[in-house]
């Protein structure tokens, strides 16, 4: 815990309570937020209502700094004590369906449904990938995935919420172009069974261009649909 607090320090204070395991918050509104705070907490091993450590972050805390854990992050944790060097993060991630599968999901449904233009179904794209994105299990990431969705997380939040809140396609793929660049950053890094196309059109985004990720090799551009459907090129392939 005094990592975390010596990295909020400036901002905010965290005093712990050694007896009860339990933490009280202070912190300048202004300058931050609580789910700020909890991220960094979270980092540090901690977990919240709001925000799991990762496995790997937990397991190397001091045994005095331990804690009991929710049953759904202990039960990945139930491994040999004694021998925890050999189970990695992926190991965990094979014995579980990907945490962020309904993510890149509903991602790739608003996706269809922009290539369609069909701002009604995008809508309803965004409101399930919004769901989606408040369900994610973050104490089942491994260390590497989860310190990219932190730093992520409040920009795909704002995004797909954008993007459930208008009917129309122009507006949502405003959004979906900072939606697609930062679940880029996550999807590269994360295990996946299939490939994945990182795609990009020059003439979107008022010509400065736009990426998106399709499961399909094929063009199917979703900024611009039937009006230049095959307009684009594929830039990096994922899982290869």
């Amino acid at each position: 815990m005094e990592c975390a607090k010596a990295q909020s320090k400036k901002q905010s204070v965290v005093d712990w309570n050694k007896e009860t395991k339990m933490a009280t918050i202070s912190y300048d509104s202004l300058k931050t937020s609580k789910d700020e705070i909890l991220k960094r907490i979270a980092l540090a091993g901690y977990d919240s209502d709001s925000f799991l450590a990762p496995d790997d972050t937990y397991a190397n805390l001091p045994n005095c700094c331990q804690y009991e854990r929710a049953k759904e992050v202990s039960s990945a944790m139930d491994m040999s004590a004694n021998d925890h060097s050999k189970h990695s993060n992926k190991m965990i991630e094979m014995q579980n369906d990907n945490p962020l599968s309904a993510v890149f999901d509903n991602y790739f449904a608003l996706k269809n449904a922009l290539v369609k233009t069909d701002g009604a179904t995008a809508s309803t794209s965004g409101k399930n990938l919004s769901t989606a994105i408040n369900e994610v299990e973050m104490g089942k990431l491994s260390n590497d995935v989860h310190i990219i969705w932190m730093k992520i997380l409040d920009n795909l939040k704002t995004d797909a919420q954008k993007i459930a809140d208008t009917k129309e396609t122009s507006q949502q793929r405003q959004y979906f172009t900072s939606l697609s660049k930062n679940l880029y950053e996550v999807m590269k890094i994360s295990e996946q069974e299939t490939k994945t196309y990182y795609q990009f059109c020059p003439m979107a985004n008022e010509g400065k261009g736009a990426n998106w990720l399709s499961k399909e090799e094929t063009i199917k551009n979703p900024y611009y649909g039937s009006q230049m459907l095959s307009c684009g090129k594929t830039v990096e392939t994922l899982n290869k």
